[in-house]
């Protein structure tokens, strides 16, 4: 004679296996990620392939072309986590929110200073990357051209804060505007000051939000 196990523990098992089977993908994906990064700042984009990664990260290719659906899927990928910078909430809703409470904008532009420091290290290199592979791959070159995009549209949507809020000089519109914070924060900077002449990131937050103060407000 079987006997029936309560409803109620039957969901209770396949939530909690449902909530393992995620973690256990997450964790997968977030290790051949970081395999993929390491293989990648290390050989450049054109020596790295697809059968390279999965074989450090001991998944099959084909399950890195289903996830990612090529090279530069990946590296996008990568990209997308790095702009998420530290910790659980991600740089994008953290300057957001940093600009929806704080009234005073020199200290709004402080935090994107500190914003910039800490995600530069992550995707930086990444952007590099691409920069440098983009003269020989098309691929390349699209996915540098459509990050770069976004990333203006981004300084755009943060310099209207300024704008809007009559913070800047009157000589400054919301274009000219976007263009210094796309400017500061670019890849190209990062690399100069803090990789080539060896600022500290402290140094290379305090110049930014500096920078940015004396050209806008």
């Amino acid at each position: 004679m079987s006997v029936e196990q309560p409803t109620e523990q039957v969901n209770a098992r396949r939530a909690y296996n449902s909530d393992r089977r995620r973690q256990r993908s997450r964790d997968t994906h977030a290790a051949l990620l970081d395999v993929a990064r390491s293989r990648f700042l290390e050989h450049g984009y054109s020596a790295t392939t697809i059968d390279s990664i999965a074989a450090d990260a001991d998944v099959s290719a084909a399950t890195i072309y289903k996830t990612y659906a090529s090279k530069a899927g990946l590296v996008r990928a990568l990209c997308e986590r790095a702009l998420g910078g530290r910790g659980s909430v991600a740089a994008e809703q953290r300057s957001d929110a940093l600009q929806a409470n704080e009234s005073d904008p020199r200290k709004i532009i402080a935090g994107w200073g500190r914003l910039t420091a800490e995600v530069a290290p992550r995707i930086a290199p990444l952007l590099l990357l691409l920069r440098d592979a983009a003269n020989g791959d098309p691929a390349a070159a699209a996915l540098l051209a459509e990050l770069d995009q976004e990333r203006h549209a981004r300084m755009k949507h943060n310099a209207r804060s300024l704008v809007l809020g009559g913070h800047t000089r009157r000589a400054i519109d919301l274009s000219k505007a976007a263009d210094v914070l796309w400017t500061y924060s670019s890849p190209e900077l990062y690399d100069l000051l803090v990789r080539r002449r060896n600022w500290t990131l402290r140094r290379y937050s305090a110049f930014i939000a500096e920078a940015i103060t004396n050209a806008l407000l």
